[in-house]
C-alpha cells in the first residue's frame, strides 16, 4: 500500500479516537441521585430525638413531639416536678382510634401532629381524617368529639383575627375597618366606621409585604387596642400581570419607592372596644417605619414599638424618620390621645433595636424605660428616667452585642437577654444572661459552647435551652431562670444520617478584606473529597445587610442545596462579611450607603485565603450564586470581579433600589438625593450600570409574579446587556412569586447544570427530575 494511504488510514482511525478522548466528563441521573439524597427533605428524616415546638400548657407544663427512628412521640414535660413522660399512652389511643374509625393505627405513627387537653386532663383532643376526636385516659375508648361545630360564618376571618389576652375578644378587619368577634357567642361588633380603601384601620401593607391580618397590640385588661390609620391614598401603585390564555389579570397595590414624594403614613390611635370610641393621638401621623425592620409587625408582639403599661393607661411608643436616623420615644394619654416626647436619638446611619425583636421597654411603676443603643459601638442597654429623658446609665457594655431583651422582672430589677460575642469562638453564638439593671452581676446562665435558642416559660421561672454548632448535634432541655438544669429533654441522634456518609460543613475562619477583622464561615466538601485532586469553588451569598449568608449558625441536617452541589464535585464557601448584623456597628456599616459593596471584597479575601490553605480548591474556577439580596450581589460580582468569578447565577435580585421598596433603600443607604449633574446617589449602585463588564457565564432567574422584588430588576439587567450585545443565560417563572413556589426544584435542577457544565465543564444528565418528598414518618398524616 502506498504510504499516503497508509498514512490515511491512520488519520481515519485516530481521529475518532482523539475526539472520543477529548469529549467533557459527564454526570449521570445516578450521580444527580447521590447529590439528591443530601437535600433537606432527605437528611432530616435520618435525623432522631430532635426536639419539636414546645406546646405550653397550665402551670408552666408543656407537651412537644418528637421524631424517632420508628415514628413519633408526644412528650409531656412538668418542671416544678422535673417530670418527662409519654403525654399519653400512644399504643391505647392508637387502639381505640383504630377500632373508632376501621382504620389501623400504629402507637408510632398516630395521624395527628397536635392535640389538646381538655380543661381536667382527662380528655385528649384531637383531629384526624377530616373529623375531631376524643381520646378518654381513664377508658382508653376514643369517640366523636361531641363539641359542637360553629354555627355558619361564625370566624370567617378566624384566620386573620388576633385575640385578646383573656381570651373573649377577637380583632379583624372587614371593609377597610376594624371589627371584633365574641369568642363564645361569636356576636360581631364593627369598633370604627370611618375606614376607606387605602385609608383603613391596621392595614397591613408594607410594599414588599402585605396580608389580611391586622397590626395591632390588645392592652392587657383586653378592653382597648392600640393601632393607627394607614393612610396610602397619594402612595404610587406597583403592577404585576398573570400569565393565562387569554388576557392577563393585573395586580395593582400599593408600593413606594425611594424617592418619593409620598410614602405611606400611619395615623395612631386607640380604639376602645367595651363601648367603640376612637382616640386620636395628637400628633402627625409617622412614616410606616420601624425601629426593628423594614416593616412595623417584624417582631414577636405583631405591633412594633408599642409597649402598654399594666393599667392600660398609657402606650409607649417610638416614631422612627423616614431615613431611620431620628427615634423618639413618646408616651400617648390612652383617654385623651395626648403625647409626650420623653427622649430621642440621632444617628449618623441607621438606628436599629435589636435583633429578633424590640429591645425598649417603658417601665412606668418606676418612671423609667430600658432603650438600645449602639453608641458606643456595640448594642447595648441603658437605663433613661422617663420624667427628664434624661440617662442614668448604660446596663451593657463590652465588644459584644445584645440581641434580644427576653424578660424584664422589676420586682428584682434584673434583666434576661440574649448576647452574641462575649464568650471566646464564635462571636454568632448566643447565649443568655441575666444581669441588674444597674449593670452589675452580669451572670452566663447557659455556659455550653453552641448557639442557644430559648424559650422562657408562661411564668418565667424556667426556661428550655436547645443548643448546638453547625456541625454539633442538638441538645434540649429545662433550667430554672438561674441557668440550673432542671430536667433533660432530647439529645439529637445523626447515627442513621452518618451511616449513609452524611457529613457536616467544616466551620471556617479567614480575615476580611483589610487584613485584621475575623470572617466566620462554612464550607462544604464533597463526602468523596480527594485532596490531590482540584474542584471548583462556589460562593453562596446573601450580603444582607439586615440578615447573613450562614443563617441559623445551629445545627442542621441540611443548608439549602450546598451540601448537594458540593456533592457534583464542588468546594462550597458560605462566609459572613461585613455589611452583616451581629457584630459592631461599624461592622454592620460597612456598606452603608454604597449597598453595591455587597461584602465582595470580603469574600474575594476569604476565598483567596481558603486556595492558600486548601490546595484543592481551585480559585481559577470560581463561581457564586445568590437569591434575593444574594441575586444582587451575585450579577454584582460577575459585573464587578470579572475576572475572579467566572459563572454567576442571579435569582430574583433587586439589582436597582430605585426600583425596589422604599424603605430597604432609605434605611441603608439614605434618602435619595439628585446631585448637579441630575444623577442621585442611587445611579451608581444599579447592576445594570455594570453589566457591559460582563466577561463569564450568568444566569439571571425572577419569578413574574414577584411581589416583593418586582421581576422589572432583573429586565433592567436584561436590557442592558442586550445593549451591551453581552451573552446571558435567562429562566422566567410565568405566576411565581419570590420563592418560585412549586417552581423551586427545577431551579434548583437548573443551578446545578448550570454550574456543572459552566464550572466544571461536564455534561449534566438530561432534564434530571428533583423530587421532594414528606418525612415518611408523617406517611399517616
Amino acid at each position: 500500500m502506498p504510504n499516503y494511504l497508509l498514512a490515511l488510514t491512520s488519520l481515519a482511525v485516530s481521529l475518532p479516537l482523539a475526539a472520543q478522548a477529548q469529549q467533557p466528563p459527564a454526570l449521570t441521573a445516578q450521580d444527580y441521585a447521590r447529590a439528591e439524597r443530601f437535600m433537606g427533605y432527605n437528611t432530616q428524616a435520618l435525623v432522631d430525638h430532635s426536639m419539636g415546638q414546645p406546646n405550653w400548657l397550665g402551670g408552666d407544663r408543656f407537651w412537644y413531639r418528637v421524631m424517632t427512628a420508628q415514628g413519633s412521640e408526644f412528650v409531656l414535660v412538668d418542671p416544678a416536678h422535673k417530670s418527662k413522660k409519654p403525654a399519653f399512652d400512644h399504643a391505647k389511643l392508637a387502639a381505640g382510634l383504630s377500632a373508632a374509625s376501621g382504620k389501623s393505627y400504629e402507637a408510632t405513627r398516630l395521624p395527628f401532629r397536635s392535640f389538646a387537653f381538655s380543661p381536667d386532663d382527662k380528655l385528649v383532643l384531637f383531629s384526624s381524617g377530616g373529623k375531631k376526636w376524643q381520646y378518654d385516659t381513664a377508658s382508653g375508648q376514643v369517640s366523636a368529639d361531641p363539641t359542637p361545630a360553629p354555627s355558619p360564618g361564625a370566624g370567617a376571618n378566624a384566620r386573620n383575627e388576633i385575640v385578646s389576652p383573656d381570651g373573649q375578644r377577637a380583632a379583624y378587619i372587614q371593609d377597610y375597618n376594624l371589627w371584633m368577634r365574641d369568642t363564645k357567642t361569636n356576636k360581631l361588633t364593627q369598633l370604627t366606621t370611618d375606614g376607606a380603601k387605602d385609608y383603613g384601620y391596621a392595614t397591613d401593607n408594607a410594599g414588599w409585604t402585605t396580608s389580611d391580618k391586622p397590626v395591632l397590640l390588645w392592652a392587657p385588661d383586653s378592653r382597648k387596642i392600640a393601632t393607627y390609620k394607614q393612610d396610602q391614598r397619594a402612595v404610587s401603585d406597583m403592577y404585576l400581570v398573570t400569565t393565562n390564555v387569554g388576557k392577563p389579570t393585573l395586580k395593582s397595590w400599593k408600593y413606594p419607592l425611594p424617592g418619593d414624594k409620598d410614602i405611606i403614613t400611619i395615623e395612631r390611635v386607640i380604639v376602645e372596644v367595651e363601648q367603640p370610641k376612637v382616640v386620636k393621638f395628637q400628633m402627625a401621623p409617622d412614616p410606616r417605619r420601624g425601629s426593628l425592620a423594614d416593616d412595623i409587625s417584624a417582631g414577636n408582639k405583631g405591633f412594633d414599638d408599642v409597649d402598654w403599661s399594666p393599667d392600660g393607661s398609657q402606650l409607649a411608643f417610638v416614631s422612627t424618620s423616614r431615613d431611620h436616623k431620628v427615634e423618639k420615644l413618646r408616651v400617648a394619654d390612652a383617654a385623651t390621645g395626648n403625647v409626650r416626647e420623653v427622649f430621642s436619638e440621632t444617628v449618623p446611619t441607621q438606628y436599629e433595636s435589636g435583633q429578633g425583636d424590640i429591645n425598649w421597654r417603658y417601665l412606668p411603676k418606676t418612671k423609667e424605660v430600658i432603650w438600645y443603643s449602639e453608641r458606643d459601638n456595640w448594642g447595648h442597654l441603658y437605663l433613661y428616667d422617663a420624667t427628664t429623658g434624661k440617662p442614668k446609665y448604660q446596663i451593657t457594655k463590652g465588644n459584644w452585642v445584645v440581641t434580644e431583651l427576653l424578660k424584664v422582672d422589676e420586682k428584682a430589677r434584673q434583666l434576661y437577654f440574649l448576647a452574641d460575642g462575649r464568650e471566646p469562638g464564635n462571636p454568632y453564638f448566643t447565649h443568655l444572661y441575666r444581669v441588674g439593671m444597674d449593670g452589675k452581676h452580669l451572670t452566663l446562665l447557659t455556659p455550653e459552647a453552641g448557639n442557644h435558642r430559648i424559650s422562657l416559660s408562661p411564668s418565667g421561672r424556667y426556661f428550655l435551652d436547645s443548643y448546638s454548632q453547625p456541625n454539633v448535634p442538638t441538645v434540649s432541655l429545662v433550667r430554672s431562670l438561674d441557668g440550673k438544669l432542671v430536667t433533660p429533654l432530647e439529645k439529637t441522634d445523626i447515627s442513621r444520617l452518618t451511616a449513609t456518609g452524611w457529613k457536616a460543613p467544616t466551620p471556617i475562619t479567614v480575615k476580611g478584606q483589610d487584613a485584621q477583622t475575623d470572617l466566620y464561615g462554612l464550607m462544604f466538601t464533597p463526602t468523596t473529597l480527594d485532596p490531590n485532586k482540584k474542584y471548583p469553588v462556589i460562593n453562596y451569598i446573601y450580603p444582607g445587610p439586615q440578615g447573613g449568608s450562614v443563617g441559623s449558625w445551629s445545627f442542621a441536617p441540611a443548608r439549602g442545596d450546598h451540601q448537594a452541589l458540593a456533592e457534583l464535585g464542588f468546594v462550597v464557601v458560605v462566609l459572613e462579611g461585613s455589611c452583616n448584623p451581629l457584630r459592631s456597628k461599624s461592622f454592620h456599616d460597612g456598606c452603608y450607603g454604597n449597598m453595591a459593596e455587597n461584602t465582595l471584597a470580603d469574600q474575594t479575601a476569604g476565598m483567596r485565603q481558603l486556595a492558600q490553605r486548601y490546595p484543592y480548591i481551585d480559585l481559577s474556577r470560581a463561581g457564586i450564586w445568590g437569591h434575593s439580596g444574594g441575586g444582587l450581589a451575585a450579577a454584582s460580582a460577575m459585573f464587578r470581579y470579572p475576572d475572579f468569578f467566572k459563572v454567576g447565577i442571579s435569582e430574583s435580585g433587586n439589582h436597582d433600589s430605585r426600583n425596589y421598596e422604599d424603605d430597604w433603600g432609605e434605611r441603608y443607604i439614605g434618602l435619595l438625593t439628585t446631585q448637579p449633574d441630575g444623577t442621585s446617589n442611587y445611579d451608581s449602585q444599579a447592576n445594570a450600570t455594570y453589566a457591559k463588564n460582563l466577561k463569564g457565564k450568568l444566569m439571571l432567574a425572577h419569578g413574574l409574579m414577584d411581589n416583593n422584588v418586582p421581576p422589572y430588576n432583573t429586565l433592567l439587567v436584561v436590557e442592558a446587556l442586550i445593549k451591551a450585545n453581552k451573552t446571558f443565560d435567562l429562566v422566567v417563572f410565568p405566576n411565581a412569586a419570590h420563592g418560585y413556589g412549586a417552581y423551586s426544584d427545577y431551579m434548583t435542577r437548573r443551578r446545578w447544570d448550570y454550574f456543572v457544565r459552566n464550572l466544571a465543564g461536564a455534561e449534566t444528565p438530561q432534564d434530571y427530575q428533583l423530587t421532594a418528598k414528606p418525612d415518611p414518618r408523617n406517611a399517616t398524616l
